[in-house]
């Protein structure tokens, strides 16, 4: 299986630092968020990936190749272990699109569609952090082998915040695991259908591609992967997993904080010092 990272937005919540520089290479403690996605992919034996990008994304691709006077450097100077953690990053099998224009998740998507046979693909979005530690790829992937339907991962949130959010309504086939019966993109509190969300982790067949042709632009003038999804009930089955572990929405400000501060102090060269530094401001407090 392959893994599509749409990572072409202009990230307009952190500028003016995304002016220049890509959102998805904005880092937590010491890695940048979209290596974070792809490691989780590749957890999951992934090492095929299709990286969606845009204007001002070069970074990305340098991110991902060999630095060989880098290396050099390093292997000059005794540091084995970070040439070790590097040539990870220059392991995988990587290409990359560029969408000409930002239109929308479904439109970043189905930039991918040409390349794509028969065969489903996993989409992982990199500013929806989930610790290592969550299986939630793996348990998708796991259900996309008994059904071969496309899978999307869901959260329940609170109504107050349903309206950034597609939202399902469904029937639970077996525990955690839903038949979805209707998707709205971004409904008001009053017409969502539940409080069932839909993150950053998606499971796509053919038919998903096949729908986003010539789909026209829905919530916000874009694209939306959720009308998509919406027109294949129409013909074929989708389910939901429901995830009920850690996640980091670091497309926000403040999930981007929360992320930084739980992982520094999961983090073996800095937990104790930070954490004594966290507990000494809010002592002043």
């Amino acid at each position: 299986m392959k893994a599509i990272l749409p990572a072409a937005g202009l990230g307009t919540r952190f500028l003016p630092a995304t002016k220049a520089s890509p959102k998805e290479m904005l880092p937590i403690v010491d890695k940048p968020l979209i290596q974070y996605a792809v490691e989780e992919a590749a957890s999951c034996s992934i090492n095929q990936f299709i990286i969606i990008t845009g204007k001002h994304k070069r970074a990305i691709e340098d991110h991902f190749d060999t630095a060989y006077k880098l290396e050099d450097t390093l292997r000059k100077g005794g540091k084995e272990q970070l040439i070790k953690e590097l040539s990870k990053l220059n392991s995988f099998e990587m290409a990359y699109i560029r969408q000409g224009e930002p239109r929308g998740l479904g439109h970043a998507i189905s930039c991918a569609g040409p390349f794509i046979k028969d065969e489903a693909v996993a989409v992982i979005l990199a500013d929806d952090i989930i610790p290592p530690s969550e299986p939630l790829l793996r348990e998708m992937i796991d259900l996309y082998a008994k059904v071969r339907k496309p899978i999307v991962a869901l959260m329940r949130v609170p109504m107050s915040e349903i309206s950034r959010y597609g939202v399902i309504a469904g029937e639970e086939t077996e525990k955690g695991v839903y038949r979805i019966t209707d998707l709205v993109e971004k409904p008001s509190e009053d017409k969502a259908p539940s409080d069932l969300a839909i993150i950053g982790r998606y499971i796509l067949t053919p038919s998903v591609f096949k729908c986003l042709e010539g789909l026209p632009p829905g919530s916000g003038g874009e694209i939306q992967l959720t009308d998509a999804l919406g027109k294949v009930l129409d013909t074929e089955d989708v389910y939901g997993i429901l995830f009920e572990g850690t996640r980091y929405d670091a497309g926000s400000k403040i999930g981007f904080l929360k992320a930084t501060i739980d992982f520094a102090l999961k983090n073996h060269e800095l937990a104790g010092e930070f954490s004594d530094f966290i507990a000494s401001r809010v002592r002043e407090k």
